[in-house]
């Protein structure tokens, strides 16, 4: 079994989520994305990232807009839409219950 392999597919598990955490507060463009998921040594590839803004757009959860920069070509910022903050307040009950879970059984000393 590979190890780093089943990293990895946690890691996917749960970028949707904290990407849309990272855009609750307020809007980014994605290497503000990135970095906020770096920074928090979630190991992450710009193209991993791309689709999944496209597909979280898609369904209704984002939204973007264009605004030029004085540091190169115009930067597309990210926004949560009113069904992604509700979406996210799911997916954080949803996160609490599955942690508290693994935390019980992980910790468990049978």
């Amino acid at each position: 079994m590979n190890i780093e392999n089943t990293k990895a597919q946690m890691r996917k598990g749960v970028l949707e989520f904290c990407i849309l955490s990272v855009l609750k507060e307020k809007e980014a463009y994605t290497s503000e994305i990135l970095d906020t998921l770096k920074a928090a040594k979630l190991l992450v590839v710009e193209g991993t990232v791309y689709p999944l803004l496209t597909r979280l757009k898609n369904d209704g959860l984002l939204t973007y807009r264009w605004e030029e920069s004085t540091s190169g070509p115009p930067r597309k910022y990210y926004g949560l839409t009113e069904l992604g903050k509700t979406f996210l307040t799911e997916l954080n009950g949803t996160w609490r219950e599955l942690s508290d879970a693994v935390n019980i059984i992980t910790n468990n000393k049978n």
